[in-house]
């Protein structure tokens, strides 16, 4: 019975994690309301699904992954509305919602190892994982283009660079006015996160078919796709949280393309990557 508890837990902390966003990003009172509600009946069903798991093993310890996986994932959560309570401050949520259910997830799809009903399922799964990163990455990597092109036209209005027949030659003349790139900039990381959040959690499931286990976790690809994803988070909340803009956004995106690349590298060392189904 404890797996149903943890499964609406599971449902209940995605919901929570979407809500999280526009509460934190654009300080929303309504969707800060929903985000709480949300996330409180989440952590509730969780904190039911915890005692049964153990009441019904006859321990007080988690042995398993999948239960130390959810305990956890409680313990984060249970972190972040400490830090509510006491402070009223949900910005934290940004980053402990998304954890809590990639922790919670796993577990909630059964005690034993996940097995893809066919190898059709597994192959679309698979796709989907490298769309959903490769849209990630693009939609980072044209933000820091945008960025670039933002410096560039900054010097450019700085130095009274004139448009217009004066100049036969003008070849940066097509480049957008500053505001253009700014939103720009924007919207395509926040078109990313998403994408990138998805693929996470659709690799954590593709995993399962293979014999790695918790090793999963240790793998130094897993490690800095996560560190990706923590930028990528970062990187939002300095643009629309702080309200980072300008020269200083552009220097901070050209220093998630340096942590960009650095996950391209551990690639060639994963052993994640080189999975198949069983």
């Amino acid at each position: 019975m404890y797996l149903l508890w943890l499964r609406v837990a599971a449902i209940l902390y995605a919901a929570g994690c979407v809500s999280v966003f526009p509460a934190v990003l654009y300080n929303s009172i309504p969707w800060r309301k929903t985000c709480v509600h949300l996330s409180g009946l989440a952590f509730f069903f969780h904190f039911v699904s915890v005692v049964e798991m153990l009441v019904v093993a006859h321990r007080w310890m988690p042995v398993g992954v999948h239960e130390i996986e959810s305990l956890l994932g409680f313990l984060v959560a249970g972190l972040f509305f400490l830090v509510w309570w006491i402070y009223d401050a949900i910005s934290l949520g940004l980053f402990a919602l998304p954890a809590t259910f990639f922790l919670v997830f796993i577990p909630s799809l059964g005690t034993g190892v996940y097995r893809f009903p066919s190898q059709r399922v597994w192959m679309s799964w698979l796709v989907a994982h490298i769309i959903a990163l490769l849209l990630a990455y693009a939609a980072l990597c044209f933000s820091l283009l945008a960025s670039v092109l933002y410096l560039v036209q900054e010097r450019r209005i700085k130095a009274k660079v004139k448009r217009g027949p004066v100049r036969r030659f003008a070849p940066l003349d097509w480049i957008p006015p500053l505001d253009t790139l700014e939103r720009v900039a924007l919207a395509t990381l926040e078109f990313g996160f998403p994408c990138m959040t998805v693929g996470l959690l659709i690799g954590s499931v593709l995993v399962q078919e293979t014999a790695l286990g918790a090793a999963y976790f240790l793998d130094p690809n897993i490690l800095a796709s996560f560190a990706m994803w923590i930028v990528y988070a970062t990187l939002l909340i300095l643009r629309l949280g702080v309200r980072l803009s300008g020269r200083r956004a552009a220097y901070v995106s050209g220093a998630a393309l340096v942590v960009m690349m650095a996950v391209w590298a551990v690639n060639f060392f994963s052993q994640v990557h080189r999975f198949g189904p069983q």
